[in-house]
């Protein structure tokens, strides 16, 4: 099923007839349907010592890093109307595909700097980021990772969630929201000072908020090419609201539309009248914005430039993602049973364990794939990627 999703993905039923037409694997002719779900059953049974021992097999062979973890989470849905009842996997919740109207599963990924995922993750699709993070910390702990920096993105930021990523010896760098209006992100925007440009298109500046065991170590990244971008962006918007509103006169509806229009409405007040109009000082506080983005960190020993790049490295899970969604298809989702959605995704997850090509990306002509001692040949020409054995 492994060798199938790398090299042509298809439903276990599709599996069965890939088999017996499609591919040769030396001693076996055929496998039935109910072989492949019992495999997945034997799967998921085994899932924490799986995702273990495959993640040190992995780390051996490639002496991996492991002081640095990225962790994001991504969401899937499911072609289906109802959602499962209280409990369930497939939930309707916050929809990183834009697709709110499907219930959906999240998925969790810690990768590595290398950009290999060691571990996955699945919960309910009404699960809030927030609130995984002790898991997370908790099952990396009892791989002997809890001396790591954990790297993560806004939506897992809490206080909670940061002092548990402290355990253990453990570090973290996350990033903050502009526009949270926590005091003390308000003092770090205000804090005056002079960016260190690092590389290019990238300026930090590092700021201490409080003294003794309450200060916080927080880094301002600028991006001059992003700034320009933002600017221009806000600019067209503002183009725009300035056609719009003379042709709004007093309707209640089109005023209630653009007042809570998450893109036009950041930009207007009303006025006496009850009627928007554009608001100058929050553009000019938006200006102060422009192409910037703030990282708090807990580790006192990193430079504020290997903070600003540890962030930006989120992207590898972001890869990962991308992988997992599009090259091996772990959509459309055929499973209705909960058991046999999470075993699904971690026969995904295998697979991209499974690529050897990480510094080749997108190599073809490939026709064969090792999975334990056996070797699968595909009589397809059209194949992505090289995979060897761990």
């Amino acid at each position: 099923m492994a060798a199938n999703r790398a090299l042509d993905p298809m439903s276990k039923r599709g599996v069965e007839e890939w088999v017996k037409e499609d591919v040769v694997i030396p001693g076996v002719e055929e496998i039935p349907l109910q072989q492949l779900y019992r495999a997945m059953n034997f799967l998921l049974e085994n899932e924490a010592e799986l995702q273990k021992q495959v993640y040190y097999s992995v780390a051996n062979l490639l002496n991996l890093e492991v002081d640095i973890l990225y962790f994001d989470t991504t969401s899937t849905y499911f072609e289906i109307e109802d959602e499962d009842g209280d409990g369930g996997l497939r939930r309707r919740g916050h929809s990183k595909d834009h697709r709110p109207d499907l219930p959906q599963a999240v998925i969790g990924l810690a990768v590595t700097r290398d950009g290999i995922p060691v571990r996955c993750w699945v919960w309910p699709g009404n699960t809030a980021d927030i609130s995984v993070v002790e898991q997370v910390k908790k099952d990396l702990i009892g791989w002997k990772l809890g001396r790591v920096i954990t790297v993560l993105d806004r939506g897992f930021n809490s206080e909670d969630n940061l002092r548990c990523l402290q355990r253990a010896g453990g570090h973290y760098i996350a990033g903050e929201k502009l526009r949270s209006g926590k005091e003390n992100t308000v003092q770090a925007l205000k804090r005056g000072g002079r960016y260190q440009t690092v590389r290019d298109n990238l300026e930090v500046k590092e700021i201490v908020v409080g003294n003794g065991e309450a200060r916080e170590r927080y880094i301002l990244v600028r991006n001059p090419e992003e700034a320009a971008r933002d600017k221009a962006r806000r600019e067209k918007i503002i183009k725009e609201l300035e056609e719009q509103l003379p042709l709004i006169k007093t309707h209640a509806k089109a005023v209630c539309e653009l007042m809570a229009h998450p893109v036009y409405g950041r930009y207007l007040k009303v006025d006496s009248r009850s009627l928007p109009k554009i608001d100058r000082a929050k553009i000019r506080e938006e200006e102060k914005l422009d192409g910037k983005y703030l990282l708090r960190t807990s580790d006192d020993t990193l430079s504020a430039e290997d903070v600003a790049l540890g962030y930006k490295q989120l992207l590898l899970v972001e890869d990962a993602f991308r992988t997992l969604k599009s090259r091996l298809e772990l959509r459309p989702v055929y499973h209705r049973l909960e058991d046999r959605i999470r075993a699904h995704v971690l026969l995904c997850w295998l697979t991209v364990e499974l690529r050897s090509d990480r510094n080749n990306k997108g190599s073809k002509g490939c026709n064969h794939i090792s999975v334990g001692n056996r070797w699968v040949y595909c009589r397809q020409r059209e194949l992505w990627g090289h995979f060897n054995p761990l």
